[in-house]
């Protein structure tokens, strides 16, 4: 059964218009090669003098920061899920202008997504974004183990759904010359364009923790890194019929609303290694509604900016920092000194640096800011990950009280001690039994949510 149709409640065609073109990286499965081809792919791109426009399924953020590193210009996430179908095209619309070609990576196998929110929205697949903008699939496959079977894979993505238009195949871990041979006459006989083939070879490593990649700006050599992938995508992939495949997308007006609303005027907003996870679209919808954002670095021992009307804490890594954050005194005073008088709101690693304590992965104890009654372990490790709808359980900067915000949850630290007014209430995209979600105290909120729309 082909996946629901996401026709209902979209914008009219009369509302929407064209944006650049663009294609879209996917594959059966994760761990297929879609990041290391699309990287290697803006880069090479970037490098023949092609404004590339980048962006993510999913709510994937530490993808979009390689993104913009291989292109030089900022990554989008665009998710069925999370946003509104006027938002993806909105953010898509943003994403395709004023460029020559825009590459979207898609997220786990192209139809993977989980159940629908509500009856306008998708299931965070990257089909339904190949769907909704109309941008190509260039379709990655590892054909490891296989030949002509290659074939049979690339017809059912094709026909499984009606929606979306398959361009052309990259093969992946070809092992010989007869290998690519037959992997590419079985397909070709589809009609489907075989467009590279990528070596059975060790290709230039990406750094990965316990989140995935290690951040971009961590990872050591990342430009000769990104060089070198955009070196092996130009001698096995042919850009120039690649390129050929792009066509134009759909985007929304600019008058349509860009997502969330900002929480202040100005916004303080923690930005550094401890605090990164902080989405492009969201920065994009407050700058757009008039907001000032004011950044600033717990770990280089920075307190939020006093003339600021509301202190944002992203998530990230604390637990990597949570020595440096708990000597960080004059970070830690003027928080506690800002939250007296202004709201100060945590996402997940921002809400562990709210609490009491954070135990490290060596058990070592580290005093927080002591604005939540909240103990966190990352010794006591347990993976929550999924999407979730969050009902506010009282007014809050963001919306009032009984409003519903969307995004996920992706963490593996323990709260030992969550003690207080919740937060919100929140469910994921399987059932319908709300969870407490995060805390309240006062002027204070946090919450291990990440609100994307």
């Amino acid at each position: 059964m082909a996946p629901k149709n996401l026709s209902d409640n979209r914008p009219t065609f009369e509302e929407r218009q064209l944006t650049g073109p663009g294609l879209l990286i996917a594959a059966a499965r994760s761990g297929a090669g879609k990041t290391t081809l699309t990287l290697g792919l803006m880069r090479a791109l970037t490098r023949r003098g092609l404004k590339v426009g980048a962006a993510k399924c999913g709510p994937d953020y530490i993808d979009s920061a390689f993104h913009q590193a291989a292109t030089g210009r900022e990554s989008l996430n665009l998710d069925s899920w999370a946003m509104p179908p006027a938002l993806v095209l909105r953010l898509a619309g943003h994403v395709g202008a004023k460029t020559d070609i825009v590459i979207v990576e898609g997220a786990m196998g192209l139809f993977d997504g989980a159940a629908g929110a509500e009856p306008a929205r998708g299931a965070g697949a990257s089909a339904d974004i190949a769907a909704a903008t109309g941008w190509p699939i260039v379709l990655v496959l590892d054909v490891s183990g296989q030949a002509q079977t290659a074939a049979a894979i690339v017809k059912g993505l094709a026909t499984y759904d009606s929606r979306i238009s398959l361009a052309g195949v990259v093969l992946n871990k070809i092992g010989s010359d007869r290998h690519r041979l037959l992997c590419a006459q079985a397909i070709s006989s589809l009609g489907v364009p075989v467009l590279g083939a990528l070596p059975r070879e060790a290709e230039p490593p990406l750094p990965e923790r316990h989140l995935g990649l290690v951040q971009a700006q961590e990872t050591a050599g990342l430009e000769a890194l990104l060089d070198r992938l955009a070196d092996r995508v130009e001698k096995h992939v042919d850009l120039d019929a690649l390129c050929a495949c792009a066509r134009g997308g759909l985007s929304a007006p600019e008058s349509t609303p860009a997502g969330l609303k900002p929480p202040g005027q100005r916004i303080a907003v923690a930005r550094d290694e401890a605090f990164s996870f902080f989405y492009p679209h969201v920065a994009l919808a407050w700058r757009e509604a008039g907001a000032e954002l004011k950044f600033f670095s717990p770990l280089a021992d920075e307190p939020p900016r006093g003339d600021c009307d509301i202190c944002w804490l992203p998530g990230g890594y604390p637990e990597l920092h949570a020595g440096r954050l708990a000597a960080a005194d004059r970070f830690r005073g003027g928080l506690r000194r800002f939250a007296q008088d202004r709201p100060v709101h945590g996402e997940c690693g921002g809400y562990m640096a709210l609490g009491r304590t954070l135990v490290d992965a060596a058990g070592e104890v580290h005093v927080m800011a002591g604005l939540l009654e909240l103990d966190t372990s990352f010794l006591q490790r347990k993976l929550h990950l999924g999407y979730r709808r969050a009902r506010l359980a009282a007014d809050h900067p963001l919306a009032p009280a009984g409003s519903t915000l969307f995004g996920h949850e992706f963490h593996y630290a323990t709260a030992l001690r969550e003690e207080g007014d919740r937060f919100a209430f929140a469910r994921d995209a399987y059932g319908d039994a709300e969870q407490p979600c995060g805390l309240r105290r006062g002027l204070v909120s946090g919450s291990f949510f990440h609100a994307m729309a």
